[in-house]
């Protein structure tokens, strides 16, 4: 039996910067982090496919306690994964790291006040657990049922779950999605291969931004690092909630300036067909091409998009509706991930069973009728850091409330006749498919999930840590067991 007073599970971005919040915050307190992979990294480590980089700018999406100093805004996967290393050996949180160890299950004992949680490498007993596994599968990602596609004589691949020896050097390759990761295969591969083409059923929205940034590089070149990157941090998170605010507000000019930045690239034909989408901006994450890659790749002919409805696969390719046949070496499915709540933990409360997706979400990070758990998981519409930071600043808050008043256990309380509505607001097939299995948000403080980063800094660190919370004294037994 190991124990432990905090208990973070993942070592992606969100748990190593739980663990320096903590280490920070709470340095008397003992904690370990368990990651079901043999590395650190998370979604970093996860995806190898080509091309992989961030669709956040890396000002907000590194850590604010530790500036980011590489030469791209857009950062590489590998670029990404090296920072997440350095920040956990620099802090020492890598000697916390247990790795290859699956998380199973978890048991809350109200009279130990402690959690037992059950892993593939033995139990643990905390007291207070710290969910960092983000909201999606790693095990496999969304993979549709083709008809014909035993008929397939190529290379058929997810990109979760990309081949370390696949070439597609010289070879026509099809990439069906229209999301993030089909936008960014798209240009890495046609860069080797003969054609690459990418099948959409419908458009989604894309913007093109600089690789670099200019103003970052200035004040670095005159600033202080931790002073620049603070500047250009907030400079990048003024520019992204205004835009995402002015989309939802102004959706018709945010279409004309999204299509305005198409047309730098592709005729009116080509943007019409294939880059007009049938939603409204941000209804969808918007996909984001550094550089325009994308879109150069389409104009010099390297790539081109079809947007259609899969008949069948065949032997030498997919036959779309329209009867036209794509042939191709390689099909690359990128159809989106599997949404898995908690990473899949099974729950119980003093032996009863949790059903998550009967559950609200209590500001964003807490479970109503769950004692001393959070979970983390970033914003939508701007970078995944931003809102897991605040997250695990506000788990440190409540710790130190809950030690200064002598409290054992924390459990949020829903009102009886709280509204329901999704945990996340956006239409993409990925969120529809399994939003039920999530807790849902309100409609009023503390209940409702807010996409807004600024108004969240504003109040999370100051925020009632009392309201519509049920405390539980610690008796003479938990205060024993924890000294």
């Amino acid at each position: 039996m190991n124990e432990t007073d905090v208990l973070i599970v993942g070592a992606g971005l969100s748990g190593i910067g739980a663990a320096y919040r903590l280490q920070q915050d709470r340095p008397h307190d003992s904690y370990a982090i368990l990651e079901q992979r043999d590395a650190m990294g998370g979604t970093w480590d996860l995806f190898r496919y080509p091309g992989v980089r961030s669709d956040s700018d890396m000002f907000t999406l590194s850590y604010p306690f530790r500036p980011w100093r590489g030469e791209k805004s857009m950062a590489d996967g590998e670029s990404i994964r090296t920072y997440i290393r350095d920040t956990a050996r620099e802090a020492g949180i890598d000697r916390h790291i247990h790795y290859g160890t699956t998380v199973q299950s978890a048991s809350w004992s109200s009279d130990d006040a402690r959690w037992t949680v059950t892993t593939s490498r033995g139990t643990w007993t905390c007291r207070f657990l710290y969910l960092c596994a983000g909201y999606y599968s790693y095990e496999s990602g969304y993979q549709p049922d083709f008809p014909g596609l035993a008929d397939y004589a190529g290379t058929f691949v997810h990109p979760q779950a990309w081949p370390e020896d696949l070439d597609h050097t010289g070879k026509r390759v099809v990439v069906i999605g229209s999301g993030a990761t089909a936008v960014t295969l798209v240009p890495a591969m046609a860069e080797k291969a003969a054609h690459v083409t990418m099948l959409q059923r419908s458009p989604s929205y894309l913007t093109a931004l600089p690789l670099e940034d200019k103003l970052a590089d200035t004040l670095r070149r005159r600033l202080p690092a931790g002073l620049a990157h603070k500047l250009v941090r907030a400079k990048n998170i003024a520019v992204t909630q205004g835009f995402y605010q002015l989309a939802r507000r102004r959706p018709e000019a945010v279409k004309k300036v999204l299509r305005g930045i198409a047309l730098r690239f592709l005729d009116e034909q080509a943007v019409d067909e294939h880059f007009t989408p049938r939603y409204e901006p941000w209804d969808q994450r918007l996909c984001v091409v550094p550089g325009g890659d994308f879109y150069r790749s389409v104009r010099d002919g390297s790539a081109s998009v079809v947007t259609d409805h899969i008949d069948r696969f065949t032997e030498k390719g997919i036959l779309l509706k329209s009867g036209q046949e794509l042939e191709a070496d390689v099909v690359v499915s990128a159809t989106g991930l599997r949404m898995l709540p908690l990473g899949g933990l099974e729950l119980s409360v003093d032996g009863a069973p949790v059903a998550v997706g009967d559950t609200f979400s209590y500001r964003g990070l807490m479970l109503s009728g769950v004692p001393n758990l959070a979970y983390c998981i970033g914003y939508t519409n701007a970078s995944w850091t931003l809102r897991a930071d605040l997250s695990s600043r506000y788990v440190c808050r409540l710790l130190n409330h809950m030690e200064k008043h002598g409290y054992a256990a924390a459990a949020p309380t829903a009102p009886a006749s709280a509204e329901r509505r999704p945990l996340l607001d956006l239409t993409s097939g990925y969120v529809r498919r399994s939003i039920d299995a999530f807790p849902s948000q309100g409609t009023t403080e503390p209940w409702r999930v807010q996409q807004n980063y600024v108004a969240d800094a504003l109040k999370m660190s100051r925020a009632d840590l009392t309201r519509d919370m049920r405390f539980t004294p610690a008796t003479a037994r938990t205060l024993q067991e924890a000294s």
